[in-house]
């Protein structure tokens, strides 16, 4: 189970000379507001280059609609600052690219951009800037899985960050570095790591820092066979978390802990955490946490033999029937495999006994031999014609699992590389209020509405030629552009989009004897990495930023409306009509644009 990383709110502060500009920024205006009105006064107004340093740098912080013309402003900061020989506003300038380059998942170009700006803080003696640079490049190469960089960068930017006295910017990089200690399994270490940034924590008062990190001690401890002080610790944060209305965290702090007692055997602790995870997850309508919750539920029950249960939670955590078929169709294979191999022993020890048996006459043993050899061969054909039948039948269900590249290089191979796409388009969608009108419909009612709406969706997402990825729960989540690359597929997925709403929509006049809900659709592109884990249950899936932000556009959404971030608008908006809906807070994302997507341009 994975810890909580610590995200840390920054202070938007630019300094620029001149108090018309200084009223601006302190105006309480959204940041692609302050952006626009930026932009004006710098197109406008004739600037001094330093006052036109200052509002470049301001205008690729604050302008979050457009990543590219973010990027243009930094470029541009870069080059005055680079003329003027102004090492502090270039360090800003390539910190900038560098945010931005991460936000568009070019992680090896934002790296880039955060050493020059580190070479640029460093001429100007800025120690603070020196420190933020490091742990954004730690924070890449932790998100990238290299423990050692992230490690030897968290280290740098912590030892600057203690020479600048910054005691907020030092907590949080000790924290984070404790976090990638924890999350590799070097227990003590991460301890370490968490009491030193717990003391500055509670020192500053900074009660999200002080949550979080009691959270992640209690993890250790549990780890480290402390139960006693994990639970304090634990439910000290949950505590904490709770009042500050955050309960994400709490969620998954509860079912880390059940999976630590889960692999300790200790089962009534383990089932107590995940059970709390689960209420909560329900009580606060939380999608995500309440599918990891039931899927460890299931886990626990079948490890303590309860299969009825673990069946059922298994369900609740997701609802896919394909799945259910291959887990019949593998468990028939193996079934038939182990009665032709008994068969087969069988006959063999007959004949033995046969043999014996019948040494004194050679011609009654010969027609024996004979008759059973007929026999075998017979059984022998029989069931090779069901083996065959039983092949085709899985390799059937493989493709309806997998794609048709995939399976085929997971036969050839028997593994399947990670492929890494740059640009696909991801589609999710979910029923409002599902969890509350679930409760008053009948099961076989929930589950026959439920098929028939992924039915029509497996239809709509097959005709546009769009990837199906799974569904969890209510959720149906496919893609366009992957695994066979298409310059098509972010208009696909959005007129594949347009016309499940459609469907929806129409089915909740509907008496058909079915539980009919509305939906809320969200739509986003980026770069993905796709691929399958494991060697059991095989299934096709995609990773990264980009599937993050697709789901969170779906949740930020409203009932029967299509919801799309800014890069997928830029692409499809010369054939959809995109209503810009201005910045929306996203959990976890800070504020995104967002567009409601209303229909086809007539040319």
């Amino acid at each position: 189970m994975k810890a909580t990383r610590l995200h840390l709110q920054l202070k938007k502060a630019w300094f620029i000379t001149g108090l018309f500009l200084i009223g601006l920024l302190q105006a309480p205006a959204q940041d692609q507001q302050v952006a626009d009105s930026l932009a004006n006064i710098y197109r406008e107004q004739n600037l001094p280059d330093t006052a036109k340093l200052r509002v470049l740098n301001a205008l690729a912080f604050y302008e979050t609609r457009n990543l590219d013309l973010a990027l243009q402003y930094a470029q541009e900061a870069i080059a005055l600052a680079t003329r003027l020989n102004d090492y502090i506003n270039l360090h800003k300038g390539y910190f900038q690219t560098g945010n931005k380059k991460r936000l568009k998942g070019d992680l090896t170009e934002a790296i880039t951009a955060y050493f020059k700006s580190i070479e640029a803080a460093r001429k100007a003696n800025y120690l603070v800037g020196m420190g933020k640079c490091y742990s954004a490049i730690a924070d890449i190469y932790s998100i990238s899985n290299n423990h050692k960089n992230a490690m030897l960068y968290y280290r740098r930017g912590i030892d600057v960050l203690l020479k600048a006295n910054d005691s907020l910017l030092y907590a949080t990089a000790v924290f984070n570095a404790g976090d990638e200690l924890l999350k590799r399994n070097y227990f003590d270490s991460a301890l370490v790591y968490f009491k030193k940034s717990g003391t500055i924590f509670s020192r500053i008062n900074y009660l999200s820092g002080i949550a979080y990190n009691m959270g992640n001690l209690g993890m250790v401890y549990a780890h480290l066979g402390n139960p006693a002080l994990a639970e304090q610790s634990i439910n000290t944060s949950i505590k904490m978390l709770e009042e500050q209305e955050d309960y994400s965290p709490v969620c998954t702090y509860l079912l880390s802990m059940s999976s630590i007692y889960e692999k300790k055997k200790e089962f009534p602790a383990a089932f107590n955490y995940a059970q709390r995870s689960l209420q909560l997850a329900l009580a606060y309508d939380l999608k995500e946490e309440r599918s990891k919750a039931n899927e460890q539920l299931s886990i626990l029950y079948e490890a303590t033999g309860n299969k009825e249960q673990a069946l059922m939670y298994y369900k609740e955590f997701i609802r896919y029937r394909d799945s259910v078929n291959n887990l019949h169709a593998v468990q028939q294979m193996a079934d038939l495999r182990t009665d032709y191999e008994v068969s087969k022993k069988q006959v063999e020890v007959d004949l033995l006994h046969q043999q014996k048996r019948n040494q004194r006459n050679i011609l009654i043993s010969l027609a024996v031999i004979l008759l059973l050899t007929i026999a075998i061969l017979t059984a022998l054909f029989r069931f090779y014609k069901i083996i065959a039948r039983e092949k085709q039948r899985s390799e059937k269900l493989l493709l309806n699992i997998l794609p048709a590249e995939t399976a085929a290089e997971l036969k050839a191979k028997g593994t399947v590389d990670a492929v890494k796409f740059d640009e696909v388009t991801v589609l999710f969608t979910d029923f409002v209020q599902f969890s509350k009108q679930a409760e008053h419909i009948a099961p076989e009612v929930l589950v026959k509405s439920i098929d028939a709406y992924f039915r029509k969706f497996d239809e709509v997402s097959t005709a546009f030629g769009l990837e199906k990825i799974k569904t969890v729960g209510d959720s149906y989540m496919c893609a366009g552009g992957l695994p066979t690359v298409n310059k098509t597929h972010a208009t696909d997925v959005v007129a594949a989009a347009l016309q499940m709403n459609a469907y929806v929509t129409e089915s909740l006049n509907k008496e058909d004897g079915l539980a009919h809900f509305e939906i809320r659709i969200g739509i986003h592109t980026g770069p993905v990495i796709a691929g399958i884990v494991g060697i059991k249950k095989w299934q096709y899936d995609i990773w990264g930023d980009t599937v993050n932000i697709a789901s969170r556009m779906e949740s930020a959404g409203m009932p029967g409306k299509v919801n799309c971030s800014e890069s997928t608008m830029q692409i499809i908006r010369k054939h959809y009509v995109c209503e810009y809906r201005g910045e929306i807070e996203v959990k976890n994302r800070g504020s995104l644009n967002m567009y409601f997507i209303t229909g086809e341009k007539k040319l």
